[in-house]
């Protein structure tokens, strides 16, 4: 059994991860008698990406969540026994389906399973008829990419989309129907993306009413292996017919494979997967590899632009508390002592002077800055180790940010041994990854202290 070194600062305290081993996408999350579900790509074989299975967690409050044993594994022989690859959870009249991706050894066929859970959702059996959808769209061409079902119900029947590329054009996401969950008809593309702007590939699609509108959410791929960012379109949805209006980047950096459900209080969550940052063979020498991020609630601003926010049960988990305005912070000298790398902090910025603003967390003789650069209308994260180690990412990470007119940055900076999420304004959103070699004399500095407003720190509480 894979052990973990309980005094690794780098694995996060109040973040979800499995006890060891490969994690990465969240699945079939749902809220099922009250309670949270999240599935998840898992390896139970060890820190690295290979024999899906869907591994489960179960928490009543989306912050503590509790391990239960896989949920869904490869079958020998049948169309899923290379791997279960990621899918999405339908309440059919009290009984949990769960659709994902089958795969063969080397992943060159990809087809769309079933399968029914029981009351809590901890057995399934899957449906003796896999693969309910295999046809690859001819008009896609040569693709083995055809993957990660979406589905929900419409006001007469089902509807399901799946994410591929278009070979020569670029990512697409398409639309299927069904009566009874089982047999699909292929309708047309939902979204056709641009290849030079949206990436060569999509994945994980999310589909669904927010407010008075409809969003589209895909993760797009530049190529094998390297990931852009997670995108969003929202506009109308009419006669089985996507009419985008806004498009945006929803995150980027090290967030991936956002997935979404409504719970029993009519928020839109969203979940994401956080990638590692540092080379494969670090991630099997320390046994575990992915984070999932907290939990967000989606809504739409007045220009009807993605807006989220962590969920607010995040706060029970908030203990100590510092508040720092710039004169305080001209006491201190600029540095505020910071004890461990468990943080929720809170800022706000006069933007409109200063070239650069900000916040740098210093770990020993590492550090990370969380900055905003006027010239560019661009949020970074910037981190910088005092030695080299090509074994770990130091490139720095960004999304475009402009500022409307008289409006302050705002800031959410949710802080977890390696884990940087960074939420400006609501509605631009970066995540980082940073592992510094010690997390001794750990301090925060202000960039451009006159242009500091507020600053609320939080020391969080471990949910292990």
């Amino acid at each position: 059994m894979t052990q973990i070194n309980p005094t690794d600062i780098h694995r996060p305290a109040y973040h979800f991860l499995p006890a060891a081993n490969w994690m990465n996408d969240p699945n079939g999350v749902i809220q099922w008698d009250g309670r949270y579900h999240l599935f998840f790509q898992y390896n139970p074989d060890g820190a690295y990406h290979a024999n899906m299975h869907w591994g489960h967690a179960i928490s009543d409050d989306l912050i503590h969540w509790q391990e239960l044993s896989v949920a869904i594994a490869p079958t020998p022989g049948s169309p899923d026994r290379g791997g279960i690859f990621s899918g999405c959870m339908v309440d059919d009249g009290g009984v949990p389906v769960a659709f994902y991706t089958g795969v063969n050894d080397d992943y060159s066929v990809q087809v769309q399973c079933l399968a029914r859970g029981n009351a809590d959702l901890t057995r399934w059996q899957k449906h003796a008829g896999n693969p309910v959808i295999s046809a690859v769209p001819p008009e896609l061409g040569q693709t083995r990419d055809f993957r990660d079902p979406f589905v929900w119900r419409g006001a007469d029947c089902w509807y399901l989309l799946l994410a591929s590329y278009i070979v020569g054009v670029g990512g697409v996401v398409l639309l299927y129907r069904s009566a009874n969950l089982t047999n699909w008809e292929y309708l047309h593309p939902l979204y056709v993306g641009a290849r030079a702007r949206n990436g060569a590939n999509f994945e994980c699609p999310n589909f669904f009413p927010l407010e008075d509108k409809w969003v589209l959410i895909v993760s797009a791929e530049a190529g094998p292996g390297a990931p852009i960012a997670t995108l969003y379109w929202v506009g109308s949805f009419e006669d089985l017919r996507f009419i985008p209006e806004v498009e945006g980047v929803y995150d980027t950096g090290y967030s991936y494979a956002s997935h979404s459900h409504e719970d029993g209080q009519g928020r839109r969550l969203i979940y994401s997967w956080i990638r590692e940052a540092r080379s494969a063979d670090l991630q099997l020498e320390v046994g575990w590899s992915g984070v999932q991020a907290i939990p967000r609630v989606l809504s739409l601003d007045a220009q009807n632009r993605l807006l989220s926010a962590p969920v607010r049960e995040l706060e029970k988990l908030r203990g100590a508390h510092q508040r720092v305005s710039a004169g305080e912070l001209a006491d201190s000298d600029g540095r505020l002592p910071m004890n461990g790398l468990s943080l929720d902090i809170e800022a706000q910025f006069d933007a409109g002077s200063a070239p650069e603003t900000g916040l740098v967390l210093n770990a020993g003789e590492d550090s990370i800055t969380i900055v905003y650069e006027r010239s560019t209308g661009t949020l970074q994260l910037r981190p910088r180790y005092q030695r080299e180690n090509p074994a770990v990412d130091s490139a720095r990470q960004g999304i475009a940010h402009r500022l409307d007119a008289g409006e302050a940055l705002q800031l959410r900076i949710l802080v977890d041994g390696s884990v940087i999420e960074v939420i400006a304004n609501g509605r631009a959103r970066v995540t980082g990854r940073f592992y510094p070699s010690s997390a001794q004399e750990s301090h925060l500095g202000v960039i451009a202290p006159a242009s500091l407003a507020t600053l609320d720190i939080w020391e969080m509480s471990s949910i292990c």
